[in-house]
C-alpha cells in the first residue's frame, strides 16, 4: 500500500462516520482520542505506553480521528505514534533538563508576548492545540484548558505592540491559533494590521497537519485580509504529508499564504538523512519551504527525543548540493537560557589569506576565491539606509563590532572583575561606581 493511499485512511473503528462529519474540524476536535481505553480501540498499546497513559501529572494527552488514523498500528515505532502517544522515556528526568528553556517567560513585557529579538515578537494567543506533540517547548502552559489567555490580555499585548514602533512582524502562536474561534482569530489579525509599524504577520500551526479539515475557503478567506501573511506548519515525517494536507495547502497557496514548514529532529523519528531527504522533497511538491529544521529543546519530557547536535549537522551535509538548495532547511538550536536561534551548519570555508579563501563543496571538491585587490568600501555616512537605521540599545550584538567603532563587547561586571588595582572584586572606592553603557562602554558615576 503507498504512503498516499494509507495516509489517506481512516482508522476502522471510523469506516461509518458519515463524510459530512468526517470533515467538518469541530467534530475532529470533538472527538479526540486521550486515554488508554481510546488508543486501545485503534492500536495495541505497548508496556511503555501504557505506564506513561497511567502517570501522575501526564502532560496533555489528545489526538484527533484524522492523525491517529495515519498511524500503522501494526508498528510500535510509527513515527507518527512516537511523536503523540506517550511512553515511559517522558517521566524520567534528564541532565539539562528545563521548564521553560528559552526563557520566554523572562522576555515576556506582559503576559503571552515574547520580544527577544529587536524587530519582531512571539505572541501567544492559545494555550490549546488540535493534538499535542509529546517533545512541546511550551508545555509548561500549553494544554491547560483553564488557562486560555483573555480578551484584558490580548489588549495588553496590542497596546504593547502599539507603543513599541521598533516591532515590525508578529508571530502567532500558542498553543495552535488555527484552533481559535474563528471570530476571535479575526478579530485579532484586524487588530495587529491596523497598527501601522506592523509590516509582517505570520502563524506557526501544526492545525493543518493534525486537522486539515479546519483550513476551509471560510478561513482562506479571512486569512487573505491580512496580507502580508505568512504562515508555517510543523511536518516532521513523510507519513504525515497526506492527500488532505496537499489540499489543505493548496487552498492556502491559492489564497496568496506564502508557506514554509519548521521541523524538530527527533531520535528514532527523523534522525535520518535519507528520511529528512525525502521530507523536504514532499514538502517542495506541495509548495512547502523547508524553513526550519530544530534541535530538540532542553524541556521536561523531551530527553529521550533527543539526538547530538551534529546529527543535525551530518544532515545538512547530505541536504546541501545534495538537493535543491530551496529545500535545505536551517538547522538551528534555540538557544538554552533565552539566546534565540543559533545557525549551526557544516564548515565550507577551510582557510583564508589576506587575498583568497579557500573553499570545499558538498563533494569535498576544493577550490580558490580570489578576493579583490581593490574594493571601495561601502561608506555608512552617504548611505540613506545606513543613516536611518534603527537598532534597539544593546541588540546590535557582534554585528555591532563590524558596522560601527566599537572595538569589544563586556559582560556585565567586566570592569569590576579586571580591577587589579589592590580592590580585586569591589569597587575603586566606597563613592564610586561602575557603570555599563553598551557596547565597549563604561562610565563613572560620582
Amino acid at each position: 500500500m503507498s504512503r498516499l493511499m494509507f495516509s489517506s485512511r481512516r482508522a476502522p473503528i471510523y469506516a461509518d462516520i458519515a463524510d459530512e462529519k468526517w470533515n467538518d474540524w469541530r467534530w475532529q476536535m470533538s472527538n479526540r482520542l486521550n486515554s488508554a481505553e481510546d488508543f486501545q480501540k485503534v492500536l495495541t498499546l505497548t508496556d511503555s505506553e501504557i505506564e506513561a497513559l497511567n502517570s501522575e501529572g501526564l502532560f496533555r494527552v489528545d489526538i484527533t480521528p484524522y492523525y491517529v488514523s495515519l498511524i500503522n498500528p501494526e508498528d510500535p515505532n510509527d513515527p507518527i505514534r512516537k511523536q503523540v502517544i506517550p511512553t515511559a522515556g517522558e517521566i524520567l528526568p534528564f541532565t539539562g533538563m528545563m521548564e521553560d528553556s528559552l526563557a520566554e517567560d523572562r522576555h515576556s513585557p506582559v503576559p503571552g508576548l515574547v520580544h527577544r529579538y529587536p524587530d519582531r515578537v512571539l505572541m501567544l494567543v492559545t494555550t490549546q492545540c488540535a493534538s499535542y506533540c509529546r517533545y512541546c517547548t511550551r508545555s509548561r502552559i500549553v494544554g491547560d484548558p483553564s488557562a486560555q489567555f483573555s480578551r484584558a490580555e490580548f489588549e495588553l499585548q496590542l497596546d504593547y505592540l502599539r507603543r513599541t514602533p521598533q516591532v515590525r512582524d508578529v508571530l502567532l502562536s500558542g498553543g495552535d491559533p488555527l484552533t481559535l474561534a474563528p471570530k476571535m482569530l479575526e478579530y485579532l489579525l484586524s487588530a495587529l494590521r491596523d497598527i501601522p509599524h506592523i509590516e509582517i504577520i505570520r502563524i506557526g500551526s501544526r492545525v493543518p497537519v493534525f486537522m486539515p479539515q479546519r483550513v476551509t475557503d471560510e478561513l482562506c478567506d479571512v486569512l487573505q485580509k491580512f496580507h502580508p501573511l505568512w504562515l508555517n506548519i510543523h511536518v516532521n515525517h513523510p507519513n504525515e504529508i497526506s492527500q488532505e494536507l496537499e489540499i489543505a495547502c493548496d487552498k492556502m497557496t491559492r489564497a496568496g499564504i506564502p508557506l514554509g514548514n519548521q521541523s524538530v529532529l527527533l531520535a528514532g523519528i527523523n534522525d535520518c538523512v535519507h528520511i529528512q531527504r525525502q521530507l523536504v522533497h514532499d514538502l517542495v511538491k506541495i509548495r512547502v519551504r523547508p524553513y526550519y529544521l530544530y534541535q530538540c529543546d532542553l524541556v521536561e519530557g523531551a530527553g529521550h527525543f533527543r539526538t547530538p547536535v551534529a546529527k543535525g549537522i551530518e544532515i545538512i551535509e547530505g541536504l546541501r548540493g545534495h538537493t535543491s538548495g530551496y529545500a535545505v532547511p536551517t538547522f538551528v538550536v534555540d538557544a538554552p537560557g533565552g539566546g534565540g536561534k543559533i545557525p549551526v551548519m557544516p564548515n565550507y570555508q577551510i582557510s583564508a589569506s589576506d587575498h583568497k579563501i579557500i573553499l570545499r563543496n558538498y563533494e569535498g571538491y576544493i577550490t580558490t576565491y580570489e578576493e579583490p585587490t581593490e574594493y571601495q568600501m561601502h561608506d555608512p555616512k552617504t548611505c540613506s539606509y545606513c543613516r536611518d537605521k534603527r537598532v534597539e540599545p544593546g541588540q546590535s550584538g557582534v554585528f555591532g563590532l563590524l558596522d560601527s567603532e566599537d572595538m569589544f563587547i563586556k559582560p556585565e561586571g567586566f570592569d569590576q572583575l579586571h580591577n587589579r588595582d589592590g580592590s580585586t572584586h569591589r569597587l575603586r572606592s566606597n563613592t564610586e561606581k561602575w557603570k555599563p553603557l553598551g557596547i565597549g562602554e563604561s562610565k563613572k558615576e560620582e
